[in-house]
């Protein structure tokens, strides 16, 4: 395993203040391409900044900025979705993204912030459910924007797309909660979070199981306290047979979850590779 891009990894996310977040969200990628140099991917970040700032003024309103912003970005370079594989996990790792242009929500929102503050726009990310969002305080008001497309979407935009998933989460009657909870800007580390837990569900459902350590890894590095990160990385070494760590791993999932759901499941599959482990 690749002890120094984790430990470069873990330096990135070890304090919340000064967050670097576009620095470790292109610094996940090191673990499918070991060979990625993050300054360079930067190098190409500011020659895109470098050429929208000309554009703008420190007396230019907010709303003009943004709209120099959403032109050049979704416009010229043409930046938007990759609709003929949604589920490519170069969609997610954000040198692939500045090549191809194409996206998912997280990913174009993370580069499309990147260039708002360097035209002095402090865009903030949200992590609305099933669609993460792009939020800027103006004085006319708060903008939520859908990063595939640079829209601003209304209260009735939002309600719609959130209704679904109250539905589905039960979150109805006395439990509904409003749609002001699910607009809170998000803190870089929960931004990063879910920018990982994507790509963990992709190379889950692909079974690719090197790829899912590696991001695993990564989230119990940014999420010390998530003991249910550390189970999923004992079962990412299952499947590639590293035994004992997945032991482990697993072992230290039952003694801090005493009272989890799936206890007895975990403790079966230890049981299950310890038997593997005679065996060999």
């Amino acid at each position: 395993m690749p002890t120094q891009q984790l430990d470069y990894f873990a330096s990135l996310v070890s304090e919340d203040e000064h967050f670097p977040l576009t620095e470790a969200a292109i610094a996940v990628a090191q673990h499918s391409y070991p060979d990625l140099i993050v300054q360079h991917v930067f190098d190409e970040l500011d020659l895109l900044a470098d050429k929208v700032k000309h554009r703008v003024t420190h007396e230019m309103a907010g709303v003009q900025k943004l709209q120099i912003l959403k032109n050049y970005f979704y416009k010229e370079l043409g930046f938007g979705p990759n609709r003929n594989d949604y589920y490519d996990p170069n969609n997610s790792y954000l040198h692939s993204v500045i090549e191809t242009r194409r996206g998912i929500p997280i990913s174009l929102a993370l580069i499309f912030m990147e260039l708002g503050q360097q035209v002095g726009l402090n865009i903030k990310g949200v992590s609305f459910p099933n669609h993460f969002m792009m939020r800027l305080s103006l004085p006319q008001g708060e903008v939520i924007m859908d990063p595939l497309t640079g829209t601003s979407l209304s209260k009735q935009d939002l309600q719609e797309m959130l209704d679904p998933y109250l539905d589905a989460q039960g979150y109805r009657g006395e439990y509904q909660l409003p749609l002001s909870a699910f607009l809170r800007s998000s803190s870089p580390r929960e931004i990063l979070s879910r920018f990982l837990r994507n790509l963990k569900a992709i190379y889950t459902q692909q079974e690719r199981w090197e790829r899912l350590l590696g991001v695993q890894q990564r989230l119990v590095i940014l999420l010390p306290d998530a003991i249910e990160e550390v189970r999923d990385r004992g079962l990412a070494l299952a499947q590639l047979d590293y035994i004992r760590p997945a032991i482990e791993d697993m072992q230290r999932y039952i003694d801090n979850s005493t009272e989890a759901s799936d206890i007895d499941e975990i403790k079966a599959q230890i049981a299950q590779l310890e038997q593997q482990h005679r065996l060999h």
